[in-house]
């Protein structure tokens, strides 16, 4: 993972593991994650990708995180694609700014059947802003779809940075 911007906190730890075998990667980076992050390790959320560009991540149907008909419950689909995109700007904020959502929407279109993946993506130029620019926002491209291949929900994400100094 390369980049031409100076690598935040988040970015140096991702590089570290990726100098290990690529089997322990996920496992790795997810429990860092979930360590840090009580729920979504609550949550079980489990990291596959994690590039400045972008970031996939899987929550499974397990009972925990069911709804009353035994399937992955809304309020963990949310999760999961808030998640993907928090992580794809907590990939490129600098460490003297701060991530925060300022809008999460979702449509829920389907129901869904088994796990869910989420993969968000942020094009070239919303890296750069979020790099050059003390304090900001972007919407956040995020996919989520089920073991059949189906977009359950179709998700809004907007997210900004400020400084951590007030």
């Amino acid at each position: 993972m390369t980049s031409q911007y100076k690598p935040n906190r988040l970015t140096r730890i991702v590089n570290i593991l990726h100098k290990l075998p690529t089997s322990w990667y996920s496992p790795l980076i997810t429990w860092v994650f979930g360590s840090n992050v009580k729920f979504a390790g609550t949550a079980k959320i489990k990291i596959h990708e994690l590039t400045h560009e972008r970031s996939v991540m899987s929550i499974g149907n397990r009972r925990k995180v069911q709804n009353h008909i035994k399937g992955v419950h809304a309020a963990a689909m949310a999760l999961v694609a808030e998640s993907a995109t928090g992580f794809s700007v907590g990939m490129n904020v600098p460490d003297d700014k701060l991530p925060v959502i300022k809008t999460l929407k979702v449509d829920y279109l389907k129901r869904a059947t088994g796990a869910l993946t989420a993969t968000a993506t942020l094009t070239p130029e919303q890296i750069h802003a979020i790099h050059t620019q003390d304090k900001g926002e972007v919407q956040v491209n995020i996919k989520v779809v089920d073991e059949a291949g189906i977009e359950p929900i179709q998700c809004e994400m907007l997210w900004a940075w400020i400084s951590k100094k007030r």
